[in-house]
């Protein structure tokens, strides 16, 4: 009998792992994608003087850590690990400001495509080195504003003894009262309601020089085009992962086994798929980067970057 309780306890936990597995592979695949990218970034003095490929290492950075902290959080919520709340809320914090970093830095990086293609004059101005260590720096106290509001609300609301407790790290942990979960969701949906507008203005914009330009100016053009597209994409998936924990805690009331697959699935689709689009947008798309993998030795080249759009 304790034979066949051992057998059938490993045959439910073989999907865990298997999950688990999965989502391993993906992370270390796309971590060393980005690590490439970030090592190429850094040996390539050329790529410290544009504003687009600063911003584009933000983007590397933040998925970096944003990818590998929600890992750690998947596999001890997969194995049901505990912790105490006060270790959790460190990790949250990261996980909440990263969490936003990448989409304000998908609609700055927008706003550089807009100056450079509708205000080429100003460009250099603009969108010069210090400008953009300056705006760095915005991006940051931007996107700390969910984080302050959501772990205000928590503090506010736990007692002490909360602290000292052991749990699995969620995002429920910090969600108390019904109302809580609805002030974040509007202060998310808020903020990418106003990342949106930013990123369809800049098209809009950059449509209308789209169809008054001619020759290498048009080609210029129709790849800014692109690039905000792209951007409007991985926006769209962000905002749909906020709309996802309406859905699991519907699930979660119905059915565990479904709740866990229906996670599993947002996880994927909408946590990590986002923070791989970035590379292939400004990575394989870029000229300079794709010069650079392509000829594999070519961290040692000095020349200056060629000029040229993503």
């Amino acid at each position: 009998m304790a034979g066949n309780n051992s057998v059938n306890y490993v045959f439910l936990q073989r999907p865990v792992y298997d999950r688990v597995i999965i989502v391993q592979i993906l992370v270390i695949i796309f971590l060393c994608i980005n690590m490439l990218l970030i090592v190429i970034f850094v040996k390539k003095e050329c790529f410290h003087t544009s504003a687009r490929y600063i911003l584009f290492f933000v983007t590397l950075v933040s998925d970096s850590v944003l990818l590998l902290v929600s890992d750690v959080l998947l596999v001890l919520s997969q194995f049901e690990f505990t912790i105490q709340v006060w270790l959790c809320i460190t990790i949250s914090v990261v996980v909440l400001l990263y969490f936003i970093v990448t989409p304000v830095t998908l609609t700055a990086m927008t706003l550089e495509r807009y100056v450079a293609i509708c205000m080429p004059l100003r460009h250099g101005q603009l969108c010069s080195t210090r400008s953009t260590m300056y705006c760095i720096l915005i991006i940051h106290v931007l996107s700390s504003g969910p984080c302050i509001i959501i772990l205000s609300m928590f503090f506010a609301s736990a007692s002490l003894k909360f602290y000292k407790q052991s749990m699995i790290c969620s995002g429920e942990t910090f969600t108390i009262y019904r109302w809580q979960d609805h002030v974040r969701s509007a202060v998310y949906q808020f903020y990418f309601l106003i990342m949106g507008i930013t990123i369809a203005y800049s098209y809009v914009q950059i449509m209308k020089v789209a169809k008054a330009a001619s020759g290498e100016k048009k080609k210029l053009t129709h790849k800014g085009l692109k690039t905000v597209i792209l951007h409007a994409f991985q926006l769209l998936l962000c905002l749909i992962q906020l709309w996802c924990p309406f859905i699991e805690i519907a699930l979660l009331q119905i059915d565990f086994s479904l709740f866990r697959n229906v996670r599993y699935f947002n996880y994927i689709m909408f946590n990590i798929a986002p923070r791989c689009l970035s590379p292939l947008i400004y990575g394989l798309r870029d000229e300079n980067i794709f010069l650079v993998l392509k000829k594999g030795h070519g961290l040692e080249v000095r020349r200056s970057c060629r000029p040229g759009q993503p």
